[in-house]
């Protein structure tokens, strides 16, 4: 058993563990609301507590921060993770999987020192692993993931996510967008991976807990993408607050797009 987990490793590892459960997108309605009103499956439990075992045999030195746990095991984890810490979204678009939405994804993530070092998300539907080592690239099935560059703003297609964002801000989304057209997938770990594959160029959230972004973030980062928070801030991942995020393919996309964000908050 390894030590020290390898992007490689976990890479192959969580697919394993997805499709061992199994999962199979029936739209079966099974869903139900949680107190703090996200949605949560029979599924959602079981990929949970799948993983939790297979990681916990192969590093039962490195606790794990599930979606799907109370806040206060979550902060308690957190608080005592000085060696490192798994933070795991089970099943990240649940509302998408119960309606039988072909997009969702199970995202896993190790942080040490508040830094992500280790980012995997696993497509299920579409069989893809998307996955970033700290300073070691991204990936897709392990294909380099790199983002392209030198994109104008007016010609990008952006993901965002309106429910979240403040009623001005929205408005101005709508009617006077800077961008050539938009999306809203459904599935916060997809999306990341998805802008880090190039299928588009920027995304906009309102608010996006730790398991929302933590390995989704690397994979971007790794591949070549800019994100921050609205205060211009760098990602953060020693905290359960929720955070709204900017993001780009590339440093000047982000710049263009941060600053039209400020101007119409």
């Amino acid at each position: 058993m390894s030590a020290v987990p390898k992007r490689d490793e976990i890479a192959t590892l969580l697919p394993q563990v997805v499709n061992e459960v199994g999962v199979v997108c029936s739209g079966s309605g099974e869903a139900r609301i949680k107190e703090d009103g996200s949605v949560v499956t029979e599924l959602d439990y079981r990929l949970q507590g799948a993983i939790t075992e297979s990681l916990g045999a192969r590093f039962p030195q490195i606790p794990l921060l599930g979606e799907e746990m109370l806040h206060s095991e979550q902060k308690a984890i957190l608080e005592a993770s000085h060696s490192g810490v798994w933070c795991l979204d089970p099943l990240d678009g649940t509302t998408n999987y119960s309606s039988g939405f072909p997009l969702f994804g199970v995202s896993l993530a190790l942080i040490v020192g508040q830094q992500v070092i280790l980012g995997v998300v696993y497509d299920p539907v579409r069989d893809e692993v998307f996955s970033a080592g700290e300073g070691a690239g991204a990936f897709l099935n392990e294909a380099p993931l790199a983002t392209a560059g030198e994109h104008a703003i007016k010609e990008a297609v952006a993901v965002v996510d309106y429910k979240r964002l403040t009623g001005r801000l929205a408005e101005r989304l709508v009617r006077s967008p800077p961008y050539r057209s938009q999306r809203n997938l459904g599935s916060t770990v997809l999306e990341w991976c998805w802008l880090a594959a190039g299928r588009f160029q920027l995304y906009l959230h309102g608010g996006q807990k730790l398991w929302d972004y933590a390995a989704g973030s690397l994979v971007l980062k790794e591949a070549g993408g800019w994100s921050t928070s609205f205060d211009r801030n760098p990602m953060r991942f020693g905290s359960l607050v929720k955070r709204p995020v900017v993001v780009a393919t590339d440093r000047d996309l982000y710049e263009q797009w941060m600053d039209w964000v400020e101007k119409n908050r």
